[in-house]
């Protein structure tokens, strides 16, 4: 598949439209409801968003799902991590064994967490009575680039990873409401800095940042590795950055979040990796905004910006810089209770209390 029929795929998808009736009937009655208005802040705006997308004034949050696609990156190569790509195995196992972050949460939050290697590159144990569920899908053995010296993907291997994401969402075993997305991969703050220098055009030292634990005397030379990518890397159309800069873990978030926003799904998007790749994603595809719910302000420099390019308030803004969708997790019950007030507060006519006058 060449770039332009890749770019005919992103053309292709089609996204309902919005109930924008739902959505006005949502916002009259939280002017109805016994607390002054807006004084829920912006938890308010979270019922009227997902009511035009659920069709109804009254959304939900449940049935909902976390998938989070792992994958390794030959960037690492450059000493862009404090850890080595060993550890994006080693915490496969560890969701499947139930003690990673995201494996704690989901559990805590009853949601199924499904995990998705794209191109983890070392063996990983799956074991027996799991926490999450792993599926190693065929675009983990498709080679990968090193986006310092040449595109990440090739056209072929970029539209593979796309519809990896797509059949992640597929497998789900029912039809969620909100879809929870992130990721795991040593090295992906350093994709996510390109992409964000590219789509953003900013220079690396406003988006680069520590990542997992990198020294401070270490950054400068992850600042030249996403230097040398973006210099190397000369298309800017979002596709191109995708596609050159982004592997096979941003294809597939993309991939997820296109399929599940085609399904009518809510997405709660993770820190500053997943919100780069969706970046992209919403710079072709502008309808696909409306449809996401971001999670929190990462602590990683670059997020800020890239908040910034979508005009989004994140949920929460409490300097973590995990990932593993552990800012999805945490978020999502806020989600769910601002859609619980929503329902279930009674209006001033209900309770007859007073409301001021009009």
């Amino acid at each position: 598949m060449s770039e332009t029929q890749t770019q005919a795929l992103f053309d292709s998808w089609r996204f309902p439209a919005r109930d924008l009736p739902a959505a006005d009937r949502a916002e009259r009655r939280q002017q109805t409801l016994t607390k002054p208005r807006k004084s829920l802040g912006r938890l308010e705006a979270v019922p009227v968003q997902l009511a035009a997308l659920q069709g109804t004034e009254l959304p939900t949050v449940r049935p909902a799902a976390a998938i989070l696609f792992a994958a390794d990156s030959p960037v690492c190569r450059h000493g862009v991590s404090a850890y080595p790509s060993e550890v994006t195995a080693a915490m496969v196992t560890n969701f499947v064994a139930g003690g990673a972050a995201a494996s704690v949460c989901a559990r805590a939050l009853d949601l199924p967490l499904h995990v998705v290697d794209v191109g983890v590159a070392h063996p990983y144990v799956q074991g027996e009575g799991t926490a999450a569920t792993v599926v190693r899908d065929p675009i983990a053995d498709e080679p990968e680039g090193d986006l310092r010296v040449e595109d990440a993907l090739a056209d072929h291997t970029f539209a593979r990873a796309i519809q990896a994401g797509a059949d992640a969402v597929d497998r789900l075993a029912f039809d969620a409401r909100v879809l929870l997305l992130g990721e795991m991969g040593i090295g992906n703050t350093t994709i996510a800095s390109a992409m964000a220098c590219a789509l953003l055009e900013i220079s690396p030292e406003a988006v680069v940042g520590p990542g997992a634990g990198l020294a401070n005397d270490q950054l400068p030379n992850k600042r030249a590795v996403v230097r040398d990518a973006c210099a190397r890397s000369f298309e800017r159309s979002p596709v191109a950055v995708l596609r050159t800069l982004g592997g096979r873990q941003a294809a597939a978030l993309v991939g997820a979040a296109a399929r599940a926003c085609e399904r009518g799904m809510s997405v709660v998007v993770d820190g500053f990796i997943v919100s780069t790749a969706l970046l992209a994603l919403v710079r072709e595809r502008p309808e696909v905004r409306s449809h996401l719910l971001f999670a929190h302000r990462s602590a990683e420099p670059g997020h800020d910006a890239v908040l910034r390019a979508f005009e989004a308030e994140p949920v929460l803004d409490l300097s973590m810089a995990l990932g593993e969708a552990s800012g999805a997790l945490l978020a999502f019950p806020l989600i769910e209770l601002a859609c619980t007030l929503h329902r279930e507060m009674a209006t001033f006519d209900e309770a007859q209390v007073p409301d001021k006058e009009r």
